[in-house]
């Protein structure tokens, strides 16, 4: 029996340690000086680490967006030890997720992996910098798909990866892999004090935002200038009118000359379907809205009263 263990164990280092040598030269330690705040108050800047990981040959780094955001200098440390200057291309604070660029050679690039072929219970291995301890390797499983987080800016970043590889303060913007040494994941969040909670940003998601902020700069969304509050449907309306759910936004606010404005919406109407998609509260609103195209039409059903109305808006970015 013990032999048989042996194997099993020896079968699951060989599969992280392997795993760890093919994308650990692709890990940087990233530092950080805020040039404002208290500590600018005090002469001096503050301070910050996290972790990144080389995405394309020609030296764009994908990292988190807490980790750089206001960054008034940047320093990324190779896996090498060599030191260089970073630049921040782009961020986007709503799906936690940043890019820079650093110049010379020799940094190679990771290999992606799908996350959406991932599956609960898959091994999967975390590599970065906590508490500055540079390539520090954690492995666990998958542990839950399709979780929502919400990000610093309050939005919530959807098919979240949960995890139990276990990530500490450094470890944000660092790859999560899979068996085979690809990227499925950026190390973004662990619940504290809770033990084996963390979280990691689908490389799906990530690939879409990186490609965005690499051309752009920044991730334009569209918006359709209200204000409002996630409420409850009575049931003999959601039953007499046949709606899918029973729950919608209501509209507290309509800003003037906006697209809601000029659909026709008022103030007290609520919101139960965008496009092809139904609203239950304001986060199903904040995901369809980070999907539609600005400009192109969509068909807004609202309930009036007890009548149910479809109007159309036009998002603008």
């Amino acid at each position: 029996m013990s032999g048989a263990t042996d194997t099993l164990l020896d079968a699951y280092s060989q599969a992280v340690a392997g795993a760890v040598e093919r994308a650990s030269p692709s890990v940087v330690a990233i530092s950080v000086r805020h040039a404002e705040g208290g500590a600018r108050r005090r002469g001096r800047p503050a301070a910050g680490a996290g972790s990144g990981f080389v995405l394309t040959p020609d030296g764009f780094v994908l990292t988190n967006s807490h980790v750089v955001h206001r960054a008034h200098d940047i320093e990324v440390t190779a896996a090498d030890g060599s030191r260089r200057a970073a630049r921040l291309v782009g961020d986007d604070p709503d799906t936690d997720l940043a890019v820079l660029r650093v110049g010379g050679d020799g940094l190679p690039a990771v290999t992606l992996g799908d996350s959406r072929r991932l599956r609960v219970g898959q091994l999967v291995i975390a590599v970065g910098s906590p508490y500055g301890f540079e390539c520090t390797v954690t492995a666990g499983v998958v542990s839950a798909l399709g979780r929502s987080l919400r990000s610093g800016a309050g939005r919530l970043i959807d098919n979240v990866i949960q995890t139990d590889a276990a990530l500490n303060p450094g470890n944000s913007g660092g790859p999560l892999l899979d068996a085979a040494g690809c990227v499925v994941g950026v190390n973004t969040a662990a619940i504290l004090p809770g033990q084996g909670i963390c979280f990691a940003i689908p490389m799906a998601t990530a690939q879409f935002v990186a490609a965005r902020l690499i051309r752009d700069g920044v991730i334009r969304r569209a918006r359709i200038g209200i204000g409002g509050q996630t409420a409850k449907v009575h049931r003999a309306l959601v039953r007499h009118l046949a709606l899918a759910t029973e729950g919608g936004v209501r509209v507290l606010s309509v800003e003037p000359g906006g697209p809601a404005d000029r659909s026709g919406l008022l103030t007290g109407d609520v919101v139960v379907r965008v496009g092809e998609s139904r609203v239950a509260d304001v986060d199903d609103l904040v995901r369809v809205l980070a999907d539609a195209e600005p400009g192109r039409p969509l068909a807004m059903v609202v309930l009036r009263l007890t009548e149910a109305l479809t109007l159309a808006v036009e998002p603008q970015a």
